[in-house]
């Protein structure tokens, strides 16, 4: 497995465990925009995050195969994906999108997205971001505490650190929140994003 795969692996389980914080009662409340990107930029219910998300983990498997959306029907996951036990039915989608990441081996194998063909990394560390942010986000909503544990956020720091200003232009990562040299990693990987811990 390669090491942006890996890195998956904790960010998948810490957006799982956040979501896993839904409960029927909170399916209405707004989560604030996740990004500052057109089209991201607007609150979204959080059963509408859910879906969401378990649609994006659906399209995994076949995205890390080497499948474009035209071969697999770019309506295949379209309706809902988690049936009547929605933690259920996110758990058995996202395990399948891990498991199919542990067999990555070539990092610089070609992805079809939608928008275009890119590298292997370079898909892994946007699900990364998604993940990790969606995580943080979706807990600290629901005053949990954020899922971002040292070793994810260290990963997550290292990889997007080199390359902060290009997701700033984008709209992923928001203005740096200074922190401390010796800050925990959470904090550095959090404030690198725009966000508070």
């Amino acid at each position: 497995m390669i090491h942006e795969a890996a890195v998956f692996q904790l960010a998948d389980e810490a957006a799982q465990q956040a979501f896993g914080l839904i409960g029927p009662q909170d399916m209405d409340s707004e989560l604030p925009p996740l990004f500052d990107m057109p089209g991201a930029d607007v609150a979204l219910p959080l059963r509408q995050v859910l879906a969401h998300g378990a649609y994006d983990e659906a399209w995994i498997p076949d995205m890390l195969a080497g499948a474009t959306m035209d071969e697999v029907g770019k309506d295949t996951f379209d309706g809902d994906l988690l049936g009547d036990d929605p933690h259920a039915g996110y758990a058995r989608i996202a395990e399948r999108a891990r498991m199919a990441a542990a067999r990555v081996t070539d990092r610089d194998a070609v992805v079809h997205c939608g928008y275009g063909d890119v590298p292997m990394w370079d898909y892994f560390w946007q699900l990364n971001v998604a993940r990790s942010l969606a995580a943080h986000d979706v807990a600290r909503h629901l005053g949990g505490e954020s899922p971002l544990t040292e070793e994810l956020a260290q990963a997550m720091w290292e990889g997007t650190a080199p390359a902060a200003d290009m997701w700033r232009s984008f709209g992923i990562f928001r203005a740096e929140v200074p922190v401390a040299d010796d800050a925990p990693w959470r904090a550095r990987f959090l404030g690198l994003t725009g966000r508070r811990w």
